[in-house]
């Protein structure tokens, strides 16, 4: 255009300009001219680009097989395929039984065969029906994302395969888990509770449950209140072992009101958490509905409550047993074979709570055995008073132990009437070792003091001039301040008892 300017000359159709024709094209011009370039003429006409007709034609042409091959479905229409696709999966389930009610909302496969797939895993897994109808949401598991990848962490940790159906009708929750974000943290925070890893397998396996507890929740309270009362910290992880359920009790709600029941009877503290060191089971019995009505029990058959401690604490499993009806069998039992009257069980019960749990064949043995060791009905009535273990023991050693009073010692029958214990010591370490010093020094005394103390303590006796009377009297069968024994790992804890109330909102 400068050139055409500075010319100030108006273009006709008749003028021939040389000019190159890339600038010619960049001009656009609206009129008509002819130029010449090299020996060749161009006509134009045109007012857009010379391109733009053939876009034009080229859009032309998409927008035609776009509305002819490429066409959507509505939403509705999608809407409705899937309706039908889901329709299809839930007629399949209730086909084999299976109330699809509760998975509205889920996502699930979209054909029956892929469904079909999940079932027939689940059922491989040893699961039925019924235990699918239990937990209907397992349903939205994907086999190779979700059961897959939980099902082989479990067996690298060492989760028995034979255990996968019971773990899943108790927990099939942990199907949905993630092993990284869920599971994975759950087992650290167990071993660092001193769970052994070789023991996490029966902890899982015991209380799968607790892959769902929050790691700070009632986790780390219900051990802290554990510490707190006197149970070792190098005993938590054995506990923990024997009884994983404490990790998902509630302190204020369980732990709690069952230890200060127990102290309200008479038991220590610290006597309360030995006991539970040795049988942490006992926090799973219901203390409304076992514990207190056992302890009615016992003192509905003549035993003391001054000395339910002792009993509570030589048998703790009294606690959670189905009490009543055995206290009936055995009271009952005991009447016919010795003529025990009500007063008399209590006593026996009190020495030996263990009683209660003796079948009657056993016990009808020992009774004959003592008959026919020649003893009498009132006798034999005095012995299992005094020591009720009689009914209890191996009968082959009370036989040697027996033949060894009779022909060595050739003591009259009432020596062992009034010291029936006499039973229960070791013929070889005990009985024939403090006979023959007895028998060597002179020294004539009852079974009692031969027999019951230590063996520092008959070192002294055999120094004696004279036999002290009241070292002649038996102990006490259980003494409880041996349950509450110091230990060197012994610390206080952390745990607040304000914050039992706060774990349980």
């Amino acid at each position: 255009m400068p050139i055409l300017t500075l010319c100030h000359s108006k273009l006709s159709p008749s003028l021939t300009l040389q000019l190159p024709c890339n600038c010619m094209r960049r001009m656009g011009l609206i009129t008509q001219f002819k130029c010449s370039v090299v020996n060749r003429t161009l006509t134009s006409s045109s007012v857009a680009p010379p391109t733009s007709k053939p876009h034009s034609r080229r859009l032309n042409r998409k927008q035609g097989r776009s509305s002819s091959l490429y066409s959507r479905p509505s939403l509705s229409e999608m809407n409705k395929e899937r309706m039908a696709n889901r329709e299809k999966v839930y007629a399949f389930l209730r086909g084999i039984g299976i109330v699809p009610d509760e998975l509205d909302g889920l996502e699930l496969p979209v054909t029956v065969e892929v469904m079909r797939e999940r079932v027939d895993f689940l059922h491989n897994l040893g699961l039925t029906i019924e235990d699918i109808n239990n937990y209907p949401l397992v349903l939205g598991c994907s086999v190779k994302k979700n059961m897959v990848p939980v099902l082989d962490y479990l067996g690298k940790l060492g989760v028995r395969k034979s255990t996968f159906t019971q773990f899943l009708q108790r927990y099939p929750q942990v199907l949905h888990a993630s092993v990284v974000i869920d599971l994975e943290p759950v087992v650290k925070y167990l071993q660092g509770m001193d769970i052994k890893l070789s023991d996490i397998p029966r902890v899982l396996e015991t209380y799968p449950e607790v892959l769902g507890f929050k790691l700070e929740g009632t986790m780390s309270t219900s051990v802290a209140y554990l510490v707190g009362i006197g149970v070792g910290r190098r005993e938590i992880g054995r506990v923990l072992t024997r009884y994983p359920e404490i990790l998902g009790m509630r302190v204020g709600r369980v732990i709690k009101p069952f230890v200060e029941y127990l102290e309200s009877l008479g038991i220590p503290r610290l006597a309360v958490a030995r006991i539970i060191e040795k049988r942490p089971y006992i926090l799973g019995f219901g203390l409304d509905e076992k514990v207190k009505p056992n302890v009615e029990a016992l003192e509905e058959f003549n035993i003391r409550r001054a000395c339910l401690p002792s009993v509570i604490a030589q048998y703790p499993d009294i606690m959670g047993m189905d009490l009543k009806p055995r206290l009936e069998n055995q009271s009952n039992l005991l009447k016919s074979l010795l003529d025990l009257d009500s007063e008399d069980f209590g006593r026996v019960v009190e020495k030996m709570p263990q009683v209660i749990s003796l079948s009657n064949a056993p016990m009808l043995k020992h009774v004959n055995f003592l008959k026919d060791c020649g003893f009498t009905l009132q006798q034999m009535k005095k012995m299992i008073v005094g020591c009720p273990q009689l009914l209890a023991l191996n009968i082959d050693i009370m036989k040697l132990s027996f033949d060894y009073f009779q022909k060595e010692m050739g003591r009259p029958l009432g020596d062992l009437v009034a010291f029936p214990a006499f039973f229960t010591y070791g013929l070889e370490s005990t009985v024939k070792p403090r006979h023959k010093m007895v028998s060597k020094k002179g020294v004539k005394c009852s079974l009692a003091w031969m027999l019951n103390c230590s063996d520092d303590k008959f070192e002294q006796r055999m120094d004696y001039d004279t036999i002290d009377i009241e070292e002649m009297e038996m102990g006490p069968s259980f003494d409880m301040n041996s349950l509450m024994e110091p230990r060197s790992d012994e610390s206080a804890s952390d745990y607040d008892d304000s914050e039992d109330d706060e774990d349980d909102e």
